[in-house]
């Protein structure tokens, strides 16, 4: 609540107040009215590489003034991007700081987040900041250009698996439309390394969102059809409990080296 409500930006859900009682704590919130950013790309009667870069400017602009005044948000995601109004050229804005945290020392080390969007480092249990939102931004931009999410397994482990060792593709077909621009753009951003990966300043830099390398071919039937499709996939939604996270891992790794001493002996 208090990282929240000390971020005043254009594209932040203001909390405006807070009242508790005896079992309850009710929030004051900035009405927000329309909808979630995927539901309403499906509704969409068009949709361009152009439009998903105007929409991460403003993503990116409002997560550099929370990293700017030291928040960092941990669980961007497309259900937590909400459109401001119903109006065709609303803004977008970003909700839910649950999971946010103050970066007082620099590092944090509490595994959080959901599936498919989560940074490796946050996977691998090491120390991690702001880069961490820069790559739920990569995950997020990948999905709007195509459709369907850069990692996907029913398995949580294998996906966690994907994720650290950064074992995605821009597959073809769907994405031979796509610009070289918007998949460089990507490939900064979704870098397993969080010091080599872009920070906001750098990625709103990038000709991609600040110059005019985004394409304008009409992409909607690709990405809507996908996204309905993947929409209602169990690990797109669900969030994870960090001790469940940590043991999958600890099994994946004690299964890998089971396998290796199998085969040495």
């Amino acid at each position: 609540m208090t990282n929240s409500s000390r971020l005043r930006h254009s594209n932040i859900v203001q909390l405006y107040d807070t009242f508790d009682e005896k079992q309850n704590v009710y929030l004051v919130m900035e009405l927000v009215t329309g909808g979630e950013l995927f539901d309403r790309i499906v509704a969409k009667g068009s949709f361009t590489e152009c439009d998903a870069s105007i929409l991460m400017r403003q993503v990116l602009e409002a997560a550099a003034f929370m990293h700017e005044n030291g928040v960092v948000h941990r669980d961007l995601k497309p259900e937590n991007l909400l459109y401001y109004d119903q109006t065709e050229d609303s803004k977008i804005m970003i909700s839910d700081f649950g999971l946010s945290k103050i970066e007082e020392s620099g590092v944090m080390a509490t595994a959080c987040g959901t599936p498919g969007y989560v940074a490796p480092e946050v996977l691998q249990q090491k120390p991690y900041g702001k880069a961490v939102d820069i790559w739920s931004i990569g995950v997020i931009t990948y999905i709007l250009l195509c459709g369907y999410p850069p990692f996907y397994d029913e398995n949580d482990a294998n996906l966690f698996a994907q994720i650290i060792r950064g074992e995605y593709e821009f597959d073809s077909p769907y994405w031979d439309e796509i610009s070289e621009s918007a998949k460089d753009f990507i490939s900064h951003l979704m870098c397993c390394d969080p010091e080599q990966r872009y920070t906001c300043h750098q990625a709103l830099a990038h000709p991609w969102i600040s110059g005019d390398t985004a394409g304008t071919k009409d992409i909607h039937c690709l990405v809507a059809s996908h996204l309905k499709i993947n929409l209602a996939k169990r690990n797109w939604k669900k969030a994870y409990n960090a001790t469940t996270v940590i043991r999958q891992l600890q099994m994946l790794r004690l299964s890998s080296q089971a396998a290796s001493t199998s085969t040495n002996d």
